[in-house]
């Protein structure tokens, strides 16, 4: 029997939790107590916005059983508007290819919630099936691909785990003398435990992360225009290898040195993105054999001297 999930609304999809025990006299009384945070649940419920397993609207003095699984949907304070817009690169019965923008997130997360490039596409697309192929950090814009058919998300996703795809980005970044390239570099990278922020560091032991270097061009100002090809795909992996190089990108603000994040509601300074393109992204179609490659439109603005 095929679980039932609900449908996007608005693009974003539902959230699930599950009732670990038998103690609340209702549904209202469970939810209070398990999003303590959240103070409308009466009015999500009386508008039938809380589901349970089978799709059916819940009332608030519905009974809460043991095990049982309830539906709704995040709604969380306004987030500003990303400014930028998000250009369809190419789109078929597969895949839906896009040039994301600087600072928007590639799927909800935490504080962002609508303003995520999976959100604008459902919305843009009428598509509730898609998910992203890949990740990219919110702070980097570029190429992001998107799986249309549930039925051939592992055979996408299989690529990035045989490592055949070929990802290209370009960086701005400091001019070092002493930093040769063309060249391979190689780092051990971990994720603290118990970090509150999911800040990678390098670390002793065998390399696990592993990049080709090029310059392309010295730029003003005593910075230099790179391209990096990763050959693994590590979290942050692009951003910690440059800053362990001694040469941090340009508008980082994890690395080397983590500044605060905004005020909720209140917006990043959008003059200042991340200075990370992912330019190209190619590899074999497993599903049509195709050979795929899309690059993205942009250009990095410090770059452009």
């Amino acid at each position: 029997m095929t679980r039932f999930v609900p449908p996007p609304r608005d693009g974003v999809a539902a959230s699930r939790v599950g009732v670990g025990d038998g103690r609340f006299p209702d549904v209202l009384a469970f939810l209070v107590a398990r999003f303590p945070a959240v103070e409308d649940w009466p009015e999500r419920l009386a508008r039938g916005a809380v589901l349970d397993e089978q799709g059916a609207p819940l009332a608030a003095d519905a009974p809460c059983r043991l095990g049982q699984q309830l539906w709704y949907w995040r709604d969380p304070p306004p987030e500003p508007r990303v400014p930028f817009d998000m250009p369809v690169l190419h789109q078929d019965e597969h895949l839906v290819v896009v040039d994301k923008p600087h600072f928007l997130p590639a799927i909800p997360g935490g504080r962002h919630l609508r303003e995520t490039a999976l959100v604008r596409l459902r919305q843009a697309t009428g598509l509730p099936t898609l998910v992203p192929m890949h990740r990219l950090d919110r702070e980097t814009a570029g190429v992001l691909a998107f799986i249309v058919q549930p039925g051939e998300r592992d055979a996408y996703q299989r690529l990035l785990r045989g490592r055949d795809v070929r990802k290209v980005y370009e960086a701005v970044a400091p001019w070092r003398a002493e930093l040769q390239t063309p060249q391979r570099v190689q780092h051990r990278l971990d994720k603290p435990p118990g970090a509150g922020f999911m800040q990678v560091r390098v670390v002793p032991g065998e390399p696990n992360a592993e990049t080709d270097i090029a310059l392309i061009a010295r730029l003003p100002g005593g910075l230099a225009h790179y391209r990096l090809a990763p050959l693994t795909g590590r979290t942050h992996q692009l951003r910690v290898q440059m800053a362990a190089l001694g040469a941090p990108i340009e508008g980082d603000r994890i690395y080397p040195r983590l500044h605060p994040e905004p005020p909720p509601g209140a917006a990043p300074d959008w003059t200042r993105p991340l200075q990370l393109l992912a330019r190209e992204f190619a590899f074999t179609d497993p599903v049509t054999g195709q050979s795929r490659r899309f690059t993205s439109a942009r250009t990095l603005a410090l770059a452009r001297a």
